[in-house]
């Protein structure tokens, strides 16, 4: 009795599954795709090679690629004629895509010059090995310039840091990183720099002798520093005030009078009729 009552609760109950998934598939296949809309094909400039910073494109730098999808990346080209004669304002991978923020116009050539902002400034300094920091001053890395000034009349030399994180644009007539990291030892590197910057650069390489201190590429902090000085190094005091010019007169305060010498008790005595003086 009990098995002839559970068979038809077991059909149902199969039914009613096989409903349910019925159902549930029929949603599905319904519901829209998440693609955004239908594919686009097209043509999309890519790099051929490695192409550094600064470099004018030719038609051999680029080719073109199928792009099937729902969206173009902003700025794409899909003509040759748009990209040559162009600058890189950064450097393109193989296989990047070509896009026009990565571009400068046809009018403002390659080289250094597109690769100064607007508003800023760059400026050449003459360095050495040393200064240079042994030619791991390459560009793309950020230093602080320091300027050693001596500032005579006994007072010795002074050090202190006149520009801080500042970024190297060229070592030399290179504008672009060695992809190995190797130092470059070069005669002069080129820095990015505001207009008061500059100022203050082209002065501290006239007046002084520069260091250049390299930095770590994600500190971007600017201690206040109050300088070295040469007394400071030797554990010595500040130095005393200066002394008086040759030719002034320094008048001398009159020395004060001897104090008198005070006199004594006089006592006057008559003795017989003689008279008689005598002093304490």
């Amino acid at each position: 009795m009990r098995k002839t009552r559970l068979v038809p609760v077991l059909l149902a109950a199969v039914v009613c599954g096989l409903l349910a998934a019925y159902l549930a598939l029929t949603q599905l296949s319904a519901a829209p795709t998440t693609g955004g809309g239908p594919a686009q094909k097209g043509q999309l400039a890519v790099a051929a090679r490695y192409l550094p910073q600064g470099t004018i494109l030719r038609q051999e730098d680029v080719h073109f690629v199928e792009w099937s999808s729902p969206t173009l990346p902003p700025g794409y080209s899909s003509s040759v004629a748009e990209l040559v004669g162009r600058g890189l304002l950064t450097d393109l991978q193989p296989n990047e895509p070509v896009l026009a923020a990565k571009l400068a116009d046809k009018s403002a050539g390659g080289g250094l010059p597109i690769l100064i902002p607007e508003g800023m400034r760059a400026v050449s300094v003459k360095v050495d090995e040393v200064i240079g920091v042994a030619g791991f001053v390459v560009p793309g890395t950020r230093v602080d310039v320091l300027v050693t000034l001596d500032r005579g009349n006994d007072q010795g030399s002074m050090t202190r840091v006149v520009l801080q994180d500042v970024r190297a644009l060229a070592a030399g007539q290179t504008v672009q990183r060695d992809p190995e990291g190797k130092p470059q030892t070069v005669p002069v590197i080129t820095l990015l720099v505001s207009p008061e910057d500059a100022e203050r650069l082209t002065l501290a390489a006239t007046e002084g002798r520069i260091q250049l201190a390299l930095r770590n590429m994600l500190d971007a902090g600017r201690p206040n520093t109050q300088g070295a000085r040469t007394a400071g190094l030797l554990g010595q005091s500040a130095p005393a005030a200066a002394a008086a010019p040759r030719n002034v007169v320094v008048q001398q305060q009159p020395r004060a009078a001897a104090p008198r010498e005070r006199a004594g008790m006089v006592v006057e005595t008559f003795k017989g009729g003689v008279r008689s003086l005598q002093t304490f």
